[in-house]
């Protein structure tokens, strides 16, 4: 098999080094390209990914010289369409040790408008889930204990081997054909932070399945970039702590890049237990909000395609417009404009409780189950649907 392995990576170098290792010793007969993108590291990165293209003829490497960061959203698009060679690329991370039989399980498993993820063994950093496996063989690749952890995936590889589940999630092995198809990542959430989730929506909407291998693993150490800048620490017990330590920089761009997904697609991420997307229908919503002010329109804009506003509609454009990318004069109308979408939503802002706003975030769910034109009262909010219409396919594509 021939195959590009997608890694972007910014001042993590160890992570590289040790992912790089691992690749090569467990790749097997396959030929196996990798791909780096040294985004505007001051750690040595791109010395080191020079001295690596010099001894190996299946190593790449490209650079943002910045000053600025590009991000993984952006750089992940650079290398499968500038760098990758081969025709099925894989989206993998420098925190990741490929175990061994990882690239057979993807020869086996990928078909045609398919996607094939392999299995995280992950130490406890982030709540148990069913989509991985969590036991502790080291958080940081000085403390890794490599030979403890093949022994064990030797004892449970053969019994996972036939096992596959729908999720997706890093690593994932595509055609490029198929990512192309689509436009790749959208760079609506450059630098990072929901655009593999909006990635995988629109996969499916275009009719990929996915396909996770149990008998195909890595080892992932998680979060080794911008979130946790600076590795993971035990405390005075050996427990792995977390909580609290994303960067201030990370905290800013996931909470920028959770609004403008929630803006594109009318809803929060939502998958089942395994990570397979779970995609709500995508109306034309308008809000028609009396008694509004800042904070009202702060929370209520994301959630729908237009907001007619009676107050602060100015001051809310010079606020809020640096942090989106989507255009608020369009979105944010006076409130005697004409009324155009075709589901209205009537709210006054001074009867506005919590539970209208839980009612806004199940919205999708709520018109779909509806099943007919007309009126309702859901809480405080007056509902006239005009058109059942839906607009998701219309996102699969990014131009």
């Amino acid at each position: 098999m021939k195959i590009s392995l997608i890694q972007p990576g910014r001042n993590n170098l160890k992570y590289l080094k040790w992912s790089y290792d691992s690749i090569r010793k467990n790749q097997g007969n396959h030929i196996v390209e990798i791909c780096v993108a040294d985004d505007f590291s001051n750690d040595g990165t791109w010395d080191w990914c020079e001295e690596m293209m010099e001894r190996d003829s299946n190593f790449k490497a490209i650079r943002n010289d910045g000053p600025t960061r590009l991000g993984h959203t952006i750089l992940y698009d650079r290398l499968v369409n500038e760098v990758a060679t081969h025709d099925i690329c894989m989206i993998y991370h420098a925190d990741m040790y490929l175990m061994p039989g990882a690239i057979d399980q993807i020869e086996h498993k990928l078909k045609d408008k398919t996607i094939v993820s392999l299995t995280r063994i992950e130490p406890p950093l982030h709540p148990p889930g069913p989509e991985k496996m969590l036991i502790d063989f080291g958080i940081e690749p000085e403390e890794f204990r490599e030979q403890e952890l093949l022994d064990w995936f030797k004892d449970i590889q053969l019994n996972q081997l036939t096992k596959i589940t729908e999720g997706i999630f890093a690593p994932w092995a595509f055609y490029k054909k198929d990512f192309q198809e689509i436009g790749g990542h959208d760079p609506l959430y450059a630098p990072q932070s929901k655009e593999d989730s909006d990635i995988f929506n629109r996969f499916q909407l275009n009719g990929i399945k996915f396909r996770q291998t149990w008998g195909g693993c890595v080892y992932h150490m998680t979060c080794r970039g911008s979130r946790f800048a600076d590795g993971a620490v035990r405390n005075p017990d050996g427990e792995v702590f977390m909580k609290n330590r994303e960067t201030d920089e990370w905290l800013t761009q996931n909470a920028k890049a959770t609004r403008e997904f929630i803006r594109k697609w009318g809803h929060f991420v939502k998958h089942d237990e395994y990570l397979k997307p779970i995609i709500p229908s995508k109306y034309d919503i308008g809000f028609i909000v009396k008694n509004s002010n800042l904070e009202l329109l702060k929370v209520l804009e994301p959630w729908c395609s237009t907001v007619y506003t009676d107050n602060d509609r100015l001051k809310y454009y010079s606020i809020e417009q640096p942090f989106t990318s989507f255009n608020l004069e369009d979105r944010v109308l006076p409130y005697d404009n004409e009324k155009n979408n075709e589901i209205l939503v009537e709210i006054d802002g001074s009867r506005f409780t919590q539970q209208d706003m839980n009612y806004i975030q199940q919205l999708s769910e709520i018109i779909a189950s509806s099943g007919e034109e007309g009126t309702f009262d859901l809480g405080n909010l007056y509902i006239t649907i005009n058109s059942l219409k839906t607009y998701e396919n219309e996102l699969i594509v990014c131009e």
